[in-house]
């Protein structure tokens, strides 16, 4: 008995162990056979894959992953999977839970129907206890991407999702569903669609509600109330209607009616009043077949927008299908064509094309003949004559625009004048900022505030966020602005112009690797050369062909400095610095100190000048701006200067010259006046010291006077001096003579037929803007005695007339001068009137004959400066008073002998 029990419990012991051993066995072997298993209860051309045998940690079953597959396609994988009960309730979590709803395809499909699935049945069959994925990513919508909480309590199921751009939280009890809170940020905008409302659930999934009216609300940027939609139907028939919340007034009223093969909209109407004027329209849609399968609904629908501009009423009209829209793969032809009509602007558009792909990520492909063009007055100086953008060929995803990218405008601004653009390029899933564009350019046009003609091209692209030009060439005919007048300037790139741009908050398309993607600063850097053959200005002046060479560095075209030089030989090289912020140019200049003959050609032909040693430098500042004009200050210095005039030369020139030119107009001087020193004027006689200050606004002005002070020169062995110069005048300014030595002026003048010598003084008053007088009640007096001597053979000439004839020409043989007065007027139209006075004696045989002398000399002064032989006419006045038949026959001269 005893050995029967043990060979009893001994055969126990063995077929537990090898059951032990079979669950062991079976339990590592389960990823092999429990697969094959499981295609039993899955759908045919469907299986299973685990990665692992499942482990237990923790208090809870991990799987480390979990494979769905549909065919060899991967449509669902899950990893980091655990299950976990406790309180009667269980917790299935994962780390992330991947679908791949292309491989939807490849399921099977069933034409067998059962019986509809209830509402009730499927919440008593849930388990209790909640589901937590740490991230659910569906493809391709990889940027909805979040994580999903679900949780069941028995009376109430819980959702909640989180995302970048999607959120939504949920609560249902028993057939009410409350949709707490839903956010959506479409691809391409950064503000979010907002929704939330209750809905009351059918009891099967394959009706409708007999009743229903359900209400929801969304913010958008473009109203500034949310907007609340409210749907009402009944039995098949119902009304969607959008309005502002607290407006009376619906933005869009949408009839429907429901049947087993269709949904229909009829005659729906909508308006938006947010726009620069109302917009207005209607909508007729239809879904045929609805109910058999989504991928198999059939759409068309024909909607149309009215406007009133300034081109009348126009109207646009989109037609959809018929056509598949599905959100695995849609078909759907559509053509857009029309005109609408803004305030200032017309819009005419062509556009065929098809729908294709996914309805959350569709492909919108454009056919042959499609074009947008556009025409009006945007604003009261620009007016747009003609924009086409030929749009054949163009592919239009999420990722961005694929195909040619082509554009021609016509134009005219009432400033900038006419111009013609042309833009050719391909791109490859290029939206802004992302994807890749290539283009070349072209154009010309006229510019009125520079009075000339300017032609451009090149070519460039733009990847991501930078924009690259990679070839210019831009140029005028001529340039002419204010004194300057610049010949045929051309601008070029000497390195290519990119611009890296700021980041934007659009989302990337879903393939990019986020972890490649490398911040970059914003910034603008480049390099360009213009070159002109000629710099003229208007007074024949002119700086020959030069080349300026720029540095560009910046954030953006609207914001960077420039750095660079300037050469026009034997100019330079001109250090220049400058910045653009947008509106408005500004720089400086700088140049070196250098030879003052390199500015030769500075100076008008006219002048008769040539430059010599000395040095010359200089410093510049400039402005620029619409509106402004052109603003410009600075300082020019010439040290120890020389120069050849016409006839003679001039030596040791000192010249400091601040300035600012604005609205043509200059102010010369500042702080300080523009002074002038020069050494020595070696001309028709010597002038040494020479000295000017000046100072003012030219054109002057009452208000803004131009003063020239401290002029004064020696010369003659004297001084000449000027008291302040005011333009306009209110006063005349004196012109004062010192200790002027005749005997040097009559040495440079040469006369032949007489000589004086002595020193003179003299007031002479000028006018610079009298009707009538330069010089008016002016004075000429000797200061000390005078001397005057007539040729020989010059008197001799004289004296041999007749009697009278000889004993006036004894008497001024020699003629010692000592008192003499004239007094000076000087008209503007060149007369000079002299009366003068002269007290002398005449010892010509030791005989001491006292002279005295009145006349009135009348002399045009401007063919006595052409001659400048000031001799030649006194001898021709003293020829015709002694021809005189005798000394009392004229009233004007008087010769008395003591």
């Amino acid at each position: 008995m005893r050995k029967g029990l043990k060979y009893i419990a001994l055969t126990l012991l063995a077929v537990l162990a090898i059951l032990l051993l079979v669950v062991i066995i079976l339990w590592k072997s389960l990823p092999q056979w429990l697969p094959s298993v499981a295609k039993h209860w899955l759908p045919a051309g469907t299986s299973l894959r685990l990665a692992a045998t499942p482990n237990w940690s923790n208090g809870q079953w991990q799987l480390p992953s979990l494979t769905y597959l549909a065919g060899d396609c991967i449509l669902a994988q899950a990893d980091g999977v655990s299950l976990q009960h406790n309180a009667r309730q269980w917790r299935l979590a994962a780390a992330g839970l991947t679908v791949d709803s292309t491989c939807f395809s490849q399921l099977p499909a069933s034409d067998e129907k059962g019986p509809a699935l209830s509402l009730s049945q499927l919440q008593n069959t849930l388990p209790l206890g909640e589901v937590v994925i740490d991230k659910l990513t569906i493809a391709p919508w990889q940027i909805y991407a979040g994580s999903v909480a679900f949780d069941n309590d028995g009376k109430t199921q819980k959702l909640r999702y989180q995302g970048d751009v999607l959120n939504l939280n949920a609560t249902l009890e028993q057939q009410q569903l409350t949709l707490n809170s839903f956010t959506l940020t479409p691809a391409g905008s950064t503000e979010p669609l907002t929704l939330s409302g209750q809905l009351q659930l059918p009891a099967t999934f394959n009706t409708l509600p007999p009743t229903g009216d359900l209400q929801g609300e969304m913010q958008t940027s473009l109203v500034a109330k949310p907007l609340t939609a409210t749907l009402h139907w009944q039995q098949t028939q119902g009304q969607l209607t959008l309005s502002e919340k607290g407006s009376s007034q619906p933005l869009a009223v949408l009839p429907w009616q429901l049947s087993d093969k269709q949904v229909q909209i009829s005659q729906g109407q909508w308006h938006w009043p947010y726009a620069q004027q109302p917009l207005s329209g209607g909508v007729n849609l239809t879904l045929a077949d609805w109910n058999e399968a989504f991928n198999q609904t059939t759409l068309s629908a024909r909607l149309n927008v009215l406007t009133q501009g300034h081109n009348g009423k126009g109207n646009a009209v989109l037609t959809l299908g018929p056509g598949k829209l599905g959100l695995l793969q849609s078909n759907l032809d559509f053509q857009l064509t029309g005109q609408a009509n803004l305030p200032a602007l017309s819009l005419s558009a062509s556009f065929p094309g098809t729908l294709t792909g996914s309805i959350l990520s569709p492909e919108v492909a454009l056919h042959s003949g499609a074009l947008l063009r556009a025409w009006g007055q945007p604003t009261k100086s620009f007016t747009l004559q003609d924009a086409r953008w030929p749009l054949a060929g163009v592919k239009i995803t999420p990722q961005g625009v694929s195909g040619p990218l082509q554009a021609i405008v016509r134009a005219k601004d009432s400033y900038w004048g006419q111009f013609s653009l042309h833009l050719d390029g391909k791109s490859q899933q290029f939206w802004l900022d992302q994807g890749r564009w290539d283009f070349n350019y072209w154009g010309d046009g006229r510019l009125p505030p520079l009075g000339g003609k300017w032609d451009m091209a090149g070519k460039g692209n733009w990847q991501d966020e930078r924009v690259t030009l990679t070839a210019l060439s831009t140029g005028f005919d001529r340039l002419r602005y204010g004194l300057v007048d610049v010949s045929k300037p051309r601008l070029t790139l000497q390195q290519p112009l990119v611009w890296q741009r700021p980041l934007l908050n659009n989302p990337k398309p879903a393939e990019t690797n986020v972890e490649q993607v490398t911040t970059l600063p914003p910034s603008l850097n480049g390099e360009i050369k213009l070159v002109a053959p000629r710099i003229a200005f208007n007074n024949g002046s002119y700086i020959p062909a030069a080349e300026l060479l720029l540095q560009i560095k910046g954030i953006n075209p609207q914001r960077f400095a420039m750095k660079g030089s300037l050469q026009a030989d034997p100019i330079g090289p001109i250090r220049l610095m400058g910045s653009w912020d947008g509106e408005r140019l500004r720089g400086e200049g700088w140049w070196p100190k250098q030879a003052l003959s390199a500015f030769q050609t500075l100076l008008p032909p006219d002048l008769k000048i040539k430059l010599g040693n000395g040095n010359f430098y200089a410093q510049s500042a400039f402005s620029a701006a619409r509106g402004q004009g052109f603003m410009a200050g600075g300082h020019w210095v010439v040290k120890n200067g020389s120069m050849w005039l016409k006839e003679g030369d001039v030596s040791g020139v000192d010249f400091s010259l601040s300035y600012r030119l604005k609205n043509q107009r200059w102010q010369l001087g500042g702080k300080r006046p523009i002074t002038l020193r020069i050494g020595e004027v070696n001309n028709l006689f010597k002038m040494q010291n020479i000295t000017a200050d000046l100072q003012g606004q030219y054109p002057p002005t009452d208000s803004s006077p131009l003063t020239l002070n401290n002029l004064g020169v020696d010369m003659l062995g004297g001084h000449v001096g000027l008291s302040s110069l005011r333009v306009p005048q209110h006063q005349p300014a004196v012109l004062k003579l010192q200790k002027v030595d005749l005997s040097e002026l009559f040495t440079a003048l040469k006369p032949k037929q007489l000589a004086m010598s002595g020193r003179i003084n003299g007031e002479l008053p000028l006018y610079i803007d009298d009707p009538k007088w330069l010089v008016h009640n002016g004075w000429i007096a000797n200061d000390g005695g005078l001397t005057l001597r007539l040729d020989p053979q010059f008197a001799e000439a004289m004296a041999s007339a007749n009697m009278a004839n000889r004993m006036v020409v004894e008497w001024l043989r020699y003629l010692e001068i000592h008192r003499t007065h004239a007094r000076v007027d000087l008209d503007n139209l060149g007369e000079l009137t002299m009366s003068a006075q002269i007290d002398g004696l005449n010892n010509t045989d030791h005989k001491n004959r006292e002279i005295i002398l009145n006349y009135t000399h009348q002399e045009n002064i401007y063919q006595l400066w052409r001659s400048l032989r000031f001799g030649d006419n006194l001898q021709e006045w003293l020829q015709q008073q002694v021809e005189l038949p005798d000394a009392a026959a004229s009233k004007d001269n008087e010769v008395r002998k003591p």
